[in-house]
């Protein structure tokens, strides 16, 4: 028996199809009831009561001093390198596997992506192959390391939690303190994933979290900036309410600065999820022990576990093909979607983009042999009741 149709004989088995492959837990009645407040409030748009309570709620789960929603995910990131003053042809080290906001955020705020690679562990940046290639791929120049091929200064890292676990941060942070490297955790996966007790996106200078759709936590569109310091989150909320001043009545601007902020409604969406997060947390790591369960026996496939010290949201439950010699990745996902489970595979490697091919990189070879690896089963909180 063919292996993908050993995979769907076992999901089937245990969950009712179709599946989709992310649900977020939505407390209906108690969302509808927040919504309908907001309405009566008359104010849906940005700056409401809703915003500031669903800040606070993120503020005190992730124990971050400053949350800054906004609109999604790579605006936050966007907003992140603008407020630590990114300048044109800043490199920014970027992991090759990754989903493009990061690359996309990079490129709009004036900067230059470098593709850096990952490590099977985590599937987050490979530390200690990033220490050994920036030894011998920069030089110092005052303050700054700059790229020996480029002649550009490398100034920025945006690191990625993917699927919820937590990338090797420490070793990471080391890094920065050693080449001057300020730091953008992209945590936008990682909303209850914790490094020794401490959350994703707090270990940097910036951190972002994702709401998207099919987020943990879901507000329809959305994200969060979690700053540590209270200048830069006051910087952040200005530049991203379009730079206007304070003032009764008067339309001043002050400087560049575009509509990125949530929208009331949409906070008022999330606020009762991050009430309940701790039991769809709990309901996630049930989920991957029982898919640890009855995957049990399948010995061509690997289900991918949080590492070390790390404890993990497992946001995306992942299997991992040992053999893609044997295995067709591909395969895999056309039977499977075909019989009503919804089912991705990794990203493309960024180095495999055409429309960035220009643009500097070690070499990714874990990034580009991931993609065909690994494949995201359905995942919902939902699947367990």
């Amino acid at each position: 028996m063919k292996i993908s149709q050993k995979i769907f004989n076992v999901i089937s088995k245990h969950f009712k199809l179709p599946l989709n492959l992310h649900e977020p837990y939505l407390p209906k009645n108690q969302t509808l009831l927040t919504l309908k407040k907001c309405i009566n409030e008359n104010h849906i748009s940005t700056f409401g009561s809703h915003n500031n309570k669903f800040e606070k709620l993120i503020s005190n789960f992730t124990k971050s001093k400053n949350v800054v929603s906004v609109c999604n995910g790579t605006s936050a990131i966007y907003l992140s390198l603008i407020s630590l003053n990114i300048k044109k042809d800043d490199e920014v080290l970027i992991p090759s596997f990754n989903f493009v906001a990061s690359t996309n955020a990079t490129l709009a705020a004036g900067g230059c992506p470098h593709f850096v690679d990952i490590d099977f562990e985590s599937f987050g940046i490979d530390a200690t192959k990033l220490d050994n290639y920036l030894k011998i791929k920069t030089y110092k120049d005052g303050k700054f390391f700059f790229n020996k091929l480029t002649n550009r200064p490398i100034k920025y890292i945006i690191p990625t939690h993917v699927f919820g676990h937590i990338c090797d941060i420490k070793k990471l942070l080391k890094i920065c303190k050693k080449y001057n490297l300020k730091m953008v955790e992209d945590a936008s996966e990682a909303l209850g994933s914790f490094y020794k007790k401490k959350h994703a996106g707090t270990f940097g200078e910036l951190g972002v979290i994702s709401f998207n759709g099919n987020k943990i936590v879901t507000t329809g569109g959305g994200g969060a900036i979690l700053c540590k310091n209270s200048k830069i989150a006051k910087k952040i909320r200005h530049i991203s309410s379009t730079s206007k001043k304070k003032h009764p009545w008067r339309l001043i601007h002050d400087e560049f600065g575009f509509n990125l902020r949530m929208p009331n409604i949409n906070a008022a969406i999330g606020i009762n999820q991050m009430i309940n997060l701790k039991k769809t947390l709990k309901k996630k790591r049930k989920l991957f022990e029982l898919y640890s369960k009855i995957f049990v026996g399948l010995n061509e496939i690997s289900l991918f576990k949080e590492p070390k010290n790390r404890l993990s949201n497992y946001w995306l439950q992942t299997i991992v093909i040992k053999d893609t010699k044997k295995i067709k990745t591909k395969s895999i996902i056309k039977y499977l979607r075909k019989k009503g489970i919804e089912v991705r595979p990794g990203w493309c490697a960024m180095t495999k983009l055409e429309h960035l091919k220009n643009y500097p990189r070690m070499n990714c070879k874990n990034s580009e042999i991931l993609e065909n690896k690994i494949i995201n089963i359905p995942s919902g909180p939902n699947l367990i009741y």
